[in-house]
């Protein structure tokens, strides 16, 4: 990592079906390989059952409630380790929005991983669906991270 500056964020182009950047991170952080169209096939096949299954008539709804199962999930404070005095704190300190966004699609996508149904695309659309009603694996990691800063907010002073 360079010390002279800190590197340029990347415009992200927003993705070509519903128009929304987040979805657009949303699929290229489930893409492996390079392989987009797939993810987007992923993605976009996930968001139909969605439809299908809470009945939902417009795409607005459906974005609202994948927006939902990100805001849900989205830790407000988390624990960094910081060495004071030859022993290792966890301390705990805010989360900032855009790291809280990266954290909640990686939580989803691995709690998606971890499930054990066939076809990717209906288990992110129980893990979708489960996060907007605050249930599923990914909400329990969230919990467990703030329960984790919790625990140790004796540390708070630590932060720098």
């Amino acid at each position: 990592m360079s010390r002279r500056h800190r590197a340029e964020k990347r415009e992200i182009l927003p993705d070509p079906k519903f128009g929304d950047l987040i979805l657009s991170k949303f699929i290229n952080n489930i893409m492996m390989h390079g392989k987009k169209s797939k993810a987007e096939s992923i993605v976009y096949g996930a968001l139909d059952i969605i439809r299908q299954k809470q009945k939902m008539t417009n795409d607005n709804e459906v974005i609202d409630l994948f927006h939902a199962a990100i805001d849900k999930v989205k830790p407000q404070i988390e624990v960094k380790s910081r060495r004071v005095g030859g022993a290792t704190y966890q301390v705990p300190v805010e989360v900032r929005s855009d790291r809280a966004l990266a954290l909640a699609i990686r939580w989803i996508i691995k709690a998606v991983r971890g499930r054990s149904e066939n076809m990717t695309m209906e288990k992110l659309a129980e893990e979708l669906m489960m996060a907007a009603n605050e249930n599923g694996n990914a909400v329990k990691k969230r919990d467990d991270t703030h329960k984790m800063a919790d625990a140790n907010k004796a540390f708070a002073h630590y932060r720098w």
